[in-house]
């Protein structure tokens, strides 16, 4: 049986990872080398990089924290990928063929498609025929409007008229290999997944499915797969307070009996 996977979620921004609150709130945690080194050593099975920055300036102004100063995301890319000991999929300002190339040269995995999938669904098609399916995962930012959901593009700036469940169905038919949905009004607050939004969005594809958003204890981890049919269930700002994070929440998923890999340290 297909394993369950535990996936942090890494938010890069002007060149530093930080936390986030409901897409609007961001502070600094440190450099992206580091961060991801960390994760990597604490058993993550897998890491979603995304740069939410706005501009293309990615200086930190530290020279002292032996990390060296990079001018673009693509030199980031190599750097993270460089000491990963796990696959990374890659997000953020992807417009083109080219830029998905680019990334995946780069060092990653998968790549994440945001807004572009929202703008221009046949660049779904067009990226999953060039790289495989298996290689296009859909970020479907969600928001709750009255009584029902509607997808939000542009880092949660711009809502459309997409519900999560339509655009899921869509993004499957044109060709995406995984959706990550993520409910922009839990993000950063801690007080658990949207267990409602992911079982719709679950229900309504075949492909698989990540949960994010809202994740503030390691039961928020197991209520996601023992009340859903997800995937896999990741989290950005909970890995980065708890000293081995990965390690003790995945220690926590397998103790409880769920169908996780065996938590193990790893050193790189």
């Amino acid at each position: 049986m297909k394993k369950n996977r535990l996936i942090p979620i890494v938010l890069l921004k002007d060149g530093w990872i930080v936390q986030s609150k409901n897409f609007s709130q961001y502070q600094n945690l440190g450099n992206p080398v580091a961060t991801v080194k960390r994760l990597s050593e604490w058993a993550s099975d897998e890491i979603i990089f995304l740069d939410i920055s706005r501009g293309d300036k990615y200086d930190t102004k530290r020279n002292d924290q032996g990390y060296k100063n990079r001018g673009s995301f693509l030199d980031i890319i190599k750097d993270v990928s460089d000491i990963a000991f796990m696959p990374i999929t890659v997000g953020g300002k992807i417009r083109t063929i080219k830029d998905i190339e680019d990334r995946l040269l780069s060092g990653a995995d998968k790549i994440c498609l945001n807004s572009m999938a929202i703008e221009d669904i046949s660049f779904i098609n067009q990226a999953s025929k060039e790289f495989g399916s298996q290689c296009i995962v859909i970020s479907i930012d969600a928001k709750k409007n009255l009584d029902n959901y509607l997808v939000y593009s542009k880092g949660g700036r711009h809502m459309t008229n997409f519900t999560p469940v339509e655009f899921s169905k869509i993004v499957e038919d044109n060709g995406a290999g995984e959706i990550l949905i993520n409910s922009i009004d839990r993000d950063g607050f801690g007080g658990g997944y949207d267990i409602s939004l992911i079982e719709k969005v679950v229900e309504s594809v075949s492909i698989p499915t990540i949960a994010c958003g809202g994740v503030g204890e390691w039961n928020h981890f197991s209520e996601a797969l023992e009340k859903t049919n997800v995937d896999a269930v990741a989290a950005a700002n909970i890995f980065h307070y708890i000293d081995q994070s990965v390690y003790l929440a995945k220690k926590y998923l397998y103790e409880s009996g769920f169908n996780v890999r065996k938590p193990d340290l790893i050193k790189i």
